[in-house]
């Protein structure tokens, strides 16, 4: 994983996904941003098999960041390895089906208008 400071840091060389910009995946505190290849293949992949847009309203989160919206210490989003996806007018379970088929192993489907997803030890919540 790299971190870079602000998200306009970024070339487009160098980001891998297709789906999400930097800005997109970015801190919603700081601007920084994180790439975890893997992660983000995932979110393009859960992306493509959902046949359209996915917002995300929470991916990686600065230390900062994290601690005051009180996430976990050890937070995925920390390691640029989770993301909220927001409902819309799609189902959790089809989005619960699709993150565990492209791999995603920690789902948090307990929240009224999102999904979390992301690539830590197996679990769900």
């Amino acid at each position: 994983m790299k971190i870079y400071k602000d998200w306009n840091d970024v070339s487009e060389q160098i980001w891998p996904s297709r789906f999400f910009s930097p800005k997109e995946i970015a801190c919603k505190g700081t601007g920084e941003v994180a790439i975890n290849p893997d992660a983000l293949e995932k979110l393009d992949k859960l992306r493509e098999m959902l046949g359209g847009p996915v917002r995300v309203s929470s991916a990686y989160r600065s230390a900062y960041h994290n601690a005051k919206v009180g996430g976990a210490p050890l937070s995925q989003h920390r390691l640029g390895s989770a993301f909220d996806i927001v409902l819309g007018a799609r189902e959790k379970s089809e989005i619960e089906r699709v993150a565990r088929a492209v791999g995603f192993t920690g789902l948090g489907l307990r929240y009224k208008t999102f999904v979390h997803v992301d690539t830590g030890r197996k679990r769900s919540w």
